[in-house]
């Protein structure tokens, strides 16, 4: 694309994370929004209350967690595309939701602005809910797709790829970021054409075509059936074979990392999200000083990207830096399978890993 229609299809805003989570969803076709007020995410809650009922989209403001979850299940039952947010104990009482959802295989997306915890815990950024997100949450086996975005622009950029996997596997994908992220303001690149300006978008409208399975009405075919609820025998079975045959197609084609500096790394530090934007810039200062530190940051968390971790040589380290007391750091250990050393550097309840903690800790492992 030159530059000239570059300029005309796409615009330069200053925006939070969570604006360019709605942005993106906006610009993405979603045409149906329940939620329930909780901090660090209120911004997106309050931007999609602002934008959507004046392009013809619908917003609810649910009475719960448990109520917009479930207003979610039945608007993508319909063929809408289907949204809700929430930051962390408000996404545990959706759990339940999610799992039906997951169930009767529909298309959500589900954003987790992370805070501390466990309980209620308090309103300063964290990445605890890992295991949460990663391990489906609720009961059964089920995943849901996990997307960690470092960055405002990766916000708007995932929250539009989310719609299009959800769709795609009909499956529940979450966006996990966390309470820095979501209220951090950065300009970003989005769509010049405003998402909200035009009722007569036709990405608001699903035809049966594109979702066949869709409850829209059933005159001149047959009847659709979507349900999470099977007690012939067998038939629970069957269905979670099923899903897990789409959960090794997904873990084959849906993953995403970013890694840099690894064809020479000694040590390797690991981050996702915000805790990623940090180790970067120790990164930097540690390759100023000669080090050869690389950085792997995992954007799929799930599927979480294990080929990478297959090490060059039997010499490399792994430095897993989190926002937590150590939940991908399992899935770091398991991903090498005790073929390389893995380190740890962790805080919680709000506490943040400093460049000068991770310096340390390098310096410490060299």
């Amino acid at each position: 694309m030159d530059n000239k229609k570059r300029k005309k299809e796409f615009r330069k805003i200053l925006i939070t994370g969570n604006e360019a989570i709605a942005e993106g969803a906006l610009s993405a076709g979603c045409n149906f929004y329940a939620g329930y007020p909780i901090t660090p995410q209120n911004e997106l809650i309050a931007y999609m209350a602002k934008y959507m009922p004046d392009s013809g989209r619908v917003f609810i403001q649910a009475e719960s967690e448990l109520a917009a979850i479930n207003m979610v299940f039945g608007a993508s039952a319909a063929g809408a595309r289907a949204m809700t947010s929430s930051s962390s104990p408000g996404i545990s009482l959706k759990q339940e939701g999610i799992s039906y959802i997951a169930g009767a295989q529909l298309p959500a997306v589900i954003v987790n602005i992370m805070r501390g915890g466990p309980g209620l815990g308090n309103i300063a950024p964290a990445q605890s809910d890992y295991f949460q997100a990663t391990r489906g949450g609720g009961h059964g086996d089920y995943h849901t797709i996990v997307l960690a975005p470092a960055c405002v622009q990766e916000a708007y950029d995932l929250a539009q790829a989310s719609f299009e996997l959800a769709d795609k596997y009909r499956i529940p994908v979450m966006i996990l970021g966390d309470g820095i992220l979501g209220q951090m303001m950065e300009p970003i690149i989005a769509c010049r054409k405003s998402p909200v300006a035009n009722r007569n978008d036709k990405r608001l409208t699903i035809s049966d075509k594109q979702k066949p399975w869709a409850l829209s009405g059933c005159k001149g075919r047959k009847p659709n059936i979507i349900k999470s609820f099977a007690l012939a025998e067998g038939a629970l079975e069957q269905l979670n074979l099923k899903l897990q045959q789409k959960y090794k197609v997904i873990k084959n084609k849906e993953i995403r990392f970013e890694g840099l500096f690894l064809d020479d790394a000694k040590i390797v530090l690991v981050a996702y999200g915000t805790m990623a934007r940090i180790a970067k810039s120790a990164l930097s200062r540690l390759r100023l000083a000669g080090r050869k530190i690389g950085l792997i940051r995992p954007i799929s968390l799930w599927p979480f990207p294990q080929k990478v971790f297959c090490p060059r040589n039997k010499k490399i380290k792994y430095l897993v830096i989190e926002m937590s007391y150590g939940q991908m750091l399992e899935d770091v250990q398991l991903a090498v399978n005790g073929k390389a050393q893995v380190e740890f550097l962790g805080r919680s309840g709000g506490g943040i890993p400093s460049e000068e903690e991770i310096i340390g800790k390098v310096r410490g492992i060299l």
